[in-house]
């Protein structure tokens, strides 16, 4: 094999891995995931695995990188499809529902799991989750921003205020969706957001109805 097709190899390979560490996570959370449980479950050699990892932190670390990948590919890029203004901004409210709905991860959400996880605990991965988290946050703020801007929002429309509250409802389908029932859980969590922006939309028709 060439130097290319074995770089393409343990690409693929290291892809691979990342992608189950974060699904096992979702529902376990990252700590509790030892380096010879994971070589085990993706079906590579304890010596394949080490060639990409040598400590479990940096792996955490690159599990974050690719559930952070995973999410804007899922999430982010859907959505930027929409119209820019409130219609983007509830497109991405609902590409995070069918994120959820179709069951891309086992337990729901990584970023929801590992939160809890690292909140109060110091470090490089805390550090690291904090940071999605922010970006996550800043990102939705500029949507809200970007429909006052174009007049789709109302003046008095606080961007961190109203994406705060849909990233609140967004979490909560996590949770209920679980416990409850999910579709019901999805439902309520579409609605809620669809009701709130269509009261702050001088032009509510650019929105579904409910």
């Amino acid at each position: 094999m060439t130097q290319d097709g074995r770089r393409l190899r343990g690409l693929r390979s290291r892809e691979a891995i990342l992608e189950r560490t974060v699904g096992l996570a979702s529902v376990e959370g990252l700590d509790g995931l030892s380096l010879g449980r994971l070589a085990t479950a993706t079906g590579t050699s304890k010596s394949g695995f080490f060639a990409h990892w040598r400590d479990k932190e940096q792996l955490q670390l690159d599990a974050v990188e690719w559930a952070a990948r995973q999410w804007k590919e899922h999430v982010v890029a859907p959505a930027m499809s929409a119209p820019a203004g409130v219609r983007r901004l509830f497109a991405l409210h609902e590409a995070r529902l069918r994120f959820y709905g179709d069951g891309v991860l086992p337990g729901g959400c990584f970023f929801f799991t590992v939160q809890a996880e690292f909140d109060d605990r110091p470090g490089a991965v805390h550090d690291r989750v904090a940071r999605a988290m922010r970006e996550w946050q800043e990102f939705i703020q500029r949507l809200v921003t970007q429909a006052k801007e174009l007049g789709e929002l109302v003046d008095g429309a606080d961007p961190a205020q109203l994406a705060y509250e849909i990233d609140a409802l967004g979490e909560m389908v996590i949770i209920h969706s679980r416990l409850h029932d999910g579709p019901a859980a999805l439902g309520h969590a579409r609605r809620a957001v669809l009701q709130r922006l269509r009261a702050l939309c001088p032009e509510p028709a650019l929105l579904p109805e409910d």
